[in-house]
């Protein structure tokens, strides 16, 4: 246990700052896992509003710099990507 009183500060932010992170992270984990369930299960509308739910919540993570902006654009982009390959398979 810290004994310096900024540290026991320091302290209380983190926990503060943690658990603020885990909500934001959290909700991209799960809006992507339920996108690729969606992609999984073949219906591409369903996907497609999955998708742009997930695009959003890696967003939002990004802009509170819970993620780096580069890893939520990759996810993004690997979705998408999944995205375009149902909807390429689907029409023919």
């Amino acid at each position: 246990m810290a004994n310096i009183k900024s540290q026991i500060k320091r302290n209380k932010q983190n926990l503060k700052r943690r658990a603020r992170n885990r909500v934001f992270r959290g909700s991209a984990r799960t809006s992507v896992k339920k996108a690729r369930m969606a992609i999984e299960s073949g219906d591409v509308n369903t996907a497609r509003s999955a998708i742009f739910e997930a695009a959003s919540a890696l967003d939002k993570a990004a802009e509170k710099g819970v993620l780096h902006k580069n890893n939520a654009s990759r996810r993004k982009g690997r979705l998408m990507k999944q995205l375009a390959a149902l909807e390429a398979s689907s029409a023919k």
